[in-house]
């Protein structure tokens, strides 16, 4: 062999030994680019891991676009302390599950940040529509806003949201509920000093059941027979607050009070804790609403007057069959409308029932809301 043929010979070695690597390379590098598409498919595919789509209402057909083909519902609640919002909560799960939905649920224990914050979330998930219950009927508004720029539209629940183009507002008829309170009592104690222990000032209900107390209340406080020695908003409709609040009135007047309507039944038994502390519970008449067990027990047992009992049940299942219809994108009629200060909102307003010690059985009990060895379980004398 010749020096040149030696010298070819050790070139192309050479050029081997170059290739080798680079041929792994580009090999590795082409594995790596065919494995991140098929991961990329995978996590569009993948059940119980895919994005959940934007809300239905934002497609022509008016479809839900969820590849499991159910409607997702979200579900903000301001808290879960009060039992009243427990029931709610079980009772709009079920309805809402039983007409092939599914619920995503949060409550923010009376934090205006954490639900917005919550709310923000759902949005961000794609729920098909979002329910809330606001802690805070004007902070909420901001939740409205970014709701519809996700094409994601909202039902107030229970409790109307202010300033805010809402698409739909389930309640009942909180100033009739006021109404019920006041007729209830002033039948009792038609002249004499009255206390009003309100909600929480950021509660629209709250203003709207205490113009339905002094719808009643006005004309016979004009004609000099009442007298409204006491009157004060709850902060965060909490027991605590509200027997500050009647320890304050009482303090203030004497003991000398005929009688109080109380926003809800959790103020109300804050009223009557203060009451009970002068020795006068059983002796001044006092109104809540809401018909929560604990009420219940006092009115079978003398210490609270009377309660406004709303059929929870069936605002559970009205509100959840009306945000599956405009989730699907369905026109909902409600021949009613409800001022929040921006626009006049459609709105369903179910009628509440006044309760007293004569028709517990009749009403509470009756609908299975409450039991009857519940409702008289501290009475010695059962009726």
């Amino acid at each position: 062999m010749t020096d040149r043929e030696k010298a070819a010979g050790r070139s192309e070695k050479r050029m081997t030994r170059l290739f080798i690597p680079l041929r792994l390379f580009l090999a590795a590098l082409a594995f790596v680019v065919l494995a991140s598409a098929c991961e990329s498919d995978a996590g569009e595919s993948r059940a119980g891991n895919e994005p959940i789509q934007p809300s239905p209402s934002g497609s022509p057909e008016g479809n839900p676009v969820h590849s499991d083909g159910k409607i997702r519902i979200g579900f903000s609640m301001d808290t879960l302390v009060e039992e009243r919002w427990q029931k709610d909560r079980d009772l709009f799960e079920a309805a809402v599950e039983a007409l092939g939905a599914e619920v995503v649920i949060m409550a923010a224990n009376g934090d205006d940040a954490a639900q917005i914050s919550q709310a923000e979330t759902m949005i961000s998930q794609g729920v098909d529509i979002l329910v809330m219950v606001p802690h805070n009927a004007e902070a909420t508004a901001s939740i409205v806003k970014k709701a519809h720029s996700s094409g994601i539209k909202v039902l107030a629940y229970d409790r109307l949201v202010k300033n805010a183009e809402i698409d739909l507002y389930v309640s009942f008829d909180n100033e009739r509920v006021g109404e019920l309170q006041a007729k209830a009592i002033t039948k009792l104690v038609p002249k004499g000093n009255y206390v009003y222990i309100g909600g929480a000032e950021t509660d629209n209900n709250a203003h709207m059941i205490k113009t339905g107390v002094f719808n009643v209340l006005q004309p016979l406080i004009d004609s000099g027979d009442i007298t409204i020695v006491y009157d004060q908003w709850t902060k965060d409709w909490t027991p605590a607050n509200a027997l500050a609040n009647m320890q304050a009135a009482l303090q203030a007047n004497g003991n000398k009070i005929d009688a109080v309507i109380a926003a809800n039944d959790a103020t109300a038994g804050g009223v009557i804790q203060a009451l009970a502390e002068q020795g006068l519970a059983e002796r001044i008449p006092v109104a809540g609403q809401d018909a929560e067990l604990a009420a219940a027990q006092r009115i079978v047992e003398g210490t609270q007057t009377m309660t406004v009992y709303k059929p929870i049940h069936s605002l559970a299942e009205e509100a959840a069959e009306l945000a599956v219809k405009l989730a699907k994108g369905e026109k909902v009629d409600t021949g009613r409308k409800v001022n929040n200060g921006k626009i006049e909102v459609p709105s369903v307003l179910l009628s509440p029932i006044a309760v007293d010690k004569q028709n517990m059985d009749e009403t509470v009990i009756a609908d299975g809301f409450h039991s009857w060895n519940d409702v008289y379980k501290n009475v010695k004398q059962k009726p």
